[in-house]
């Protein structure tokens, strides 16, 4: 039986920043965990470790740097920048490990520890449950000998690789000339390096989210939040807006009349475009469950076949590498090109949409509504300790509402693999049908949540 992760989850290790598993002596042993399983060969060592702007990366970056010297690496930093950018750099210097601090959408109360491999890519499962082996071990073994530790230092131009690597994807010939581009930073990583390519490539820029404290990131803004960037848009006539999140990984939009397009109009567009320029390789996408219905009939229509994983953008990229798919993406925004990029990368696929906005000459109203997606209602449920899927009343409530739906549309129940909530997700022709049973089943995973914690506490 295959050992289960402890502490990683879809996304790397995640939680509240200064509370287990999220401290600096568990930033600490994974770096030390990670350098030793990672020393391969007799060359020098070395991994590269950036950062968003949380007030909490203060205490785990100089943990993790402690770590890995120990381990005897060699450690590059590179400050607050997009988790796309530490997957480019840990290919293009040649380094061992990848490392990016981040909660991604999460509150800056949140904090996070993601890895890439050296060839760009995320961690498999079984290589993160070595690592966690090793933590949970004796601390000492492999360690480096006093004459063999690390060293740590700063790579300054870090920002000006990824901008020109960020340019290198839009069409040569092509400019921005005469668009006006809102792009919504949440406070993130990607606040210098975004508003600086959009502006290289000649459009107006009309930056915000760029002004991290440490405590705004994603607050009220950004892709979680895209309703502000579609009222910033219409204040300022832009024909576009942009919303990352706080690691700039994820891609959400506004069109000109302010209305959201979702990650699934966007993985429309480009495979559709793709396609027609003989550029779509697999002869179809991976997206997720959670991805629409509309979206499979719509790329359906256009012979593209649609492939669905669990949620997570890493079994996106598993299943494209596995079968040979170079577009994939998220309903949330993840949108991976493996083209240009080992992972999503919200800035990449900004400038794909904006190339076919430049080509086409449309406005981005008609462009980016490609198909009309069933209703969709998602909601979570927050609960504290065992999870109450494995009660018998939520499967029983689930078979019900299954049949409610009779196969004209599609139900979802799982746990985020990223915080302790339950998802609740359904679609259907019927709108009302959907939206009631969302709500009964939410209801029902509350009071199952709720008789659990009195029980416990009774007890």
């Amino acid at each position: 039986m295959t050992r289960p992760r402890k502490m990683f989850g879809t996304d790397g290790i995640r939680g509240t920043a200064n509370t287990d598993p999220m401290t600096a002596a568990i930033a600490l042993r994974l770096g030390q965990a990670a350098g030793v399983l990672f020393l391969r060969g007799a060359h020098r060592h070395r991994v590269i470790i950036g950062k968003d702007t949380r007030l909490s990366g203060y205490m785990i970056e100089p943990a993790l740097v402690a770590g890995f010297v120990g381990a005897g690496m060699d450690v590059v930093l590179v400050g607050p920048l997009p988790t796309p950018a530490i997957a480019m750099l840990t290919r293009s210097l040649r380094a061992d490990l990848g490392v990016m601090i981040s909660a991604s959408h999460n509150p800056f109360e949140d904090n996070g520890i993601k890895l890439f491999g050296p060839d760009g890519f995320k961690l498999s499962d079984d290589t993160e449950r070595e690592i966690e082996a090793l933590m949970e071990g004796d601390a000492s073994v492999g360690l480096a000998a006093p004459g063999k530790l690390g060293r740590a230092s700063r790579l300054n131009d870090s920002a000006g690789r990824y901008i020109e690597s960020a340019k290198a994807t839009f069409p040569r010939g092509l400019r921005l000339d005469g668009l006006k581009i809102v792009v919504d930073c949440a406070h993130g990583a990607a606040y210098k390096v975004a508003p600086a390519v959009l502006w290289e490539l000649g459009a107006e820029v009309i930056a915000i989210g760029v002004a991290p404290d440490g405590f705004n990131i994603n607050k009220g803004c950004g892709s979680t939040v895209p309703e502000f960037l579609c009222g910033e848009v219409r204040r300022h006539g832009a024909h576009l807006g942009l919303a990352l999140d706080g690691d700039a990984d994820r891609l959400i939009l506004s069109d000109e009349r302010g209305t959201i397009v979702d990650g699934d109009q966007i993985l429309a567009l480009i495979a559709k475009t793709w396609a027609q320029d003989g550029r779509l390789r697999g002869g179809g996408v991976v997206a997720t469950v959670m991805s629409n219905l509309g979206l499979e009939r719509f790329l359906g229509v256009q012979g593209i076949a649609l492939h669905r994983t669990r949620v997570g953008d890493r079994y996106v990229v598993e299943k494209m590498r596995a079968d040979g798919f170079n577009v994939g993406g998220e309903q949330s925004g993840h949108m991976i090109l493996s083209d240009y990029a080992t992972t999503g990368d919200g800035l990449f696929a900004a400038l794909q949409v904006l190339a076919v906005l430049v080509e086409d000459g449309r406005p981005a109203s008609e462009l980016l509504r490609l198909f009309e997606p069933l209703p969709q209602v998602l909601r979570s449920v927050r609960f504290a300790g065992p999870s109450p899927l494995a009660s018998h009343d939520i499967r029983a409530a689930t078979d019900a509402a299954e049949a409610q739906l009779a196969g004209s549309g599609r139900l979802l129940i799982r746990e985020s693999g990223t915080e302790p909530v339950i998802r609740v997700m359904a679609e259907g022709e019927d709108e009302h049908l959907v939206a009631r049973i969302v709500d009964d089943l939410c209801a029902r995973i509350g009071d199952v949540t709720r008789q659990a914690t009195q029980g416990a506490q009774a007890a």
